[in-house]
């Protein structure tokens, strides 16, 4: 423990962030640095716990050893402070910069004062370790000989590879898209998380030795076959791809889309790519958002940016409350509100809304969403359970662009039906957690893929403990452990 004190002395504080006016004038991240000084202050608030909830099953997924790598950091060792994160979450820069750092919520200290400030030191220590040189390819000291192929390469792919890599197997992913990343690239916009940051870590594994194969979609011109005949082993990491969608008179309008096509546009335009669809701009109209969670949230962001008339989001469960109740006891992650950076930028936000119809402007383009109030029953625990509509309340909203994001139903099915792997009730693929092992014995399959939509935190988490289960299938034991602390041994 840094300093005994600490959590006495400091408060908790954030870098600080350009003023909404300014970011919005751009897509670029606008979170600043600590100074040295505050970053030092702010790892002696840690209090290294005789029990450190924050690694718990209730905080990291990773099981990052936080209280640890918050000492080295206030000791100003950042080498070991590098060794210690690294050891258990494979891209900190990512979660670094888009976990909803369920640590924090269970961060002791959060008992009776604001959290440790987890996930900004965490940003810093991979961030000055690529500046000081500490971030270095990790060759395999020995090839096995054994070829896994990795299907998607989002965060969960991604880690499934880089630990494999490790293991010594010779690994290929598989892109469907231009460039690797999946959710990391053509998802998350870049003002939360610019590219630059992911063609880092892209190169870096690729000097490791792991191959990216792009515009690559198995299952349409690459075939489940090709894969089964010519890998040892393959793991299905595509994602929850497949959009909730909003089957309400009017659906077939047009100026209604779903959300992620609005913002993998924006990220090709922001990259400088061709975009092979008709443009989807929110400049000068007045935006609905249909959906009020992160990618929501995204959306708001996005459509500010492009000098959007007007932006509101529905969503249609009642406002969460602004702190802890009973019903959410520490260390257990509390559904409160949150008021994201995008949200900080302006525009609306309505609860308890449902929308009943799209209207048309007489000429085949949406004008308007006819909503309704709702009023929402709770349960003996505060959870909303069942709803009824107001009388009185239905109304008319005008719109130009309507964006649904609401949320990921199952992965695309296509794939999975030429390999021939059982799904779940919810349409994911079924391999437990035990084994990650689907119904094809050499077919795996780990992230939002396996356990339907999810937290970037946990789909690098299923990666790793996925790749364990491989190496294991394909070698008989596996030196991955768990929490991998052993890589140093497999890698010059």
């Amino acid at each position: 423990m840094g300093k005994i004190t600490g959590f006495l002395e400091f408060k908790r504080e954030l870098p600080p962030k350009a003023d909404p006016k300014e970011r919005i004038m751009h897509f670029r991240e606008f979170v600043a640095r600590f100074t040295e000084e505050k970053l030092n202050q702010q790892a002696a608030r840690c209090m290294n716990c005789g029990t450190p909830f924050c690694h718990s099953s209730y905080g990291c997924p990773l099981g990052n050893v936080i209280p640890e790598f918050n000492d080295a950091v206030y000791q100003k060792n950042w080498a070991e402070a590098y060794e210690i994160l690294s050891s258990t979450n494979n891209f900190p820069e990512f979660t670094g910069r888009i976990c909803p750092a369920p640590c924090e919520s269970a961060c002791v200290l959060g008992i009776n004062q604001p959290p440790v400030t987890i996930e900004e030191i965490e940003k810093h220590i991979i961030e000055i370790a690529y500046e000081k040189g500490l971030v270095k390819p990790r060759i395999p000291r020995v090839r096995t000989g054994k070829k896994v192929a990795v299907v998607g390469s989002g965060p969960a792919g991604l880690a499934a590879a880089a630990q494999l890599n490790y293991a010594g197997h010779l690994v290929t992913v598989f892109e469907r898209d231009d460039a690797p990343g999946g959710l990391l690239r053509y998802g998350i916009p870049d003002f939360k998380l610019e590219k630059w940051v992911v063609d880092r870590r892209i190169r870096l594994m690729q000097q490791e030795g792991v191959i990216f194969v792009c515009n690559a979609h198995v299952g349409v011109n690459i075939s489940a076959k090709e894969l089964l005949d010519e890998y040892d082993a393959v793991v299905l990491a595509g994602g929850s791809t497949v959009p909730r969608d909003l089957p309400i008179p009017g659906r077939e309008l047009k100026g209604i889309h779903f959300a992620m096509e609005f913002l993998k546009q924006q990220n090709k335009r922001v990259s400088r790519k061709s975009i092979d669809a008709p443009d989807i701009l929110a400049t000068g109209k007045q935006v609905i958002i249909i959906g009020g969670g992160d990618t929501g949230s995204d959306c708001v962001g996005t459509a500010h940016r492009q000098k959007a008339a007007s932006v509101t989001q529905f969503e249609l469960l009642p406002q969460p409350p602004a702190s802890r109740t009973p019903f959410m006891p520490w260390p257990t992650y509390p559904m409160i509100l949150k008021t994201s950076t995008s949200h900080e930028e302006g525009g609306q936000r309505h609860w308890a809304i449902a929308t009943k119809a799209f209207l048309d402007d007489g000429h085949g383009h949406v004008c308007a969403l006819k909503v309704v109030d709702l009023k929402w029953n709770f349960n003996e625990e505060q959870r909303p359970t069942r709803f009824e509509e107001i009388p009185g309340s239905e109304r008319e909203i005008p719109a130009d662009l309507v964006l649904l994001a609401m949320g990921f139903v199952h992965p695309e099915h296509r794939l999975l039906d030429q390999l021939g792997v059982n799904k779940d009730d919810r349409g994911n693929v079924k391999a437990s957690e035990k084994d990650y092992q689907t119904s094809i014995e050499k077919v795996f399959a780990a992230g939002d893929m396996r356990r339907g939509q999810s937290l970037v935190v946990w789909a690098i988490s299923e990666g790793r403990e996925c790749a364990r289960k491989v190496d294991e299938y394909l070698m008989g034991y596996s030196l991955l452990e768990r929490k991998d602390h052993s890589l140093l041994e497999l890698c010059e």
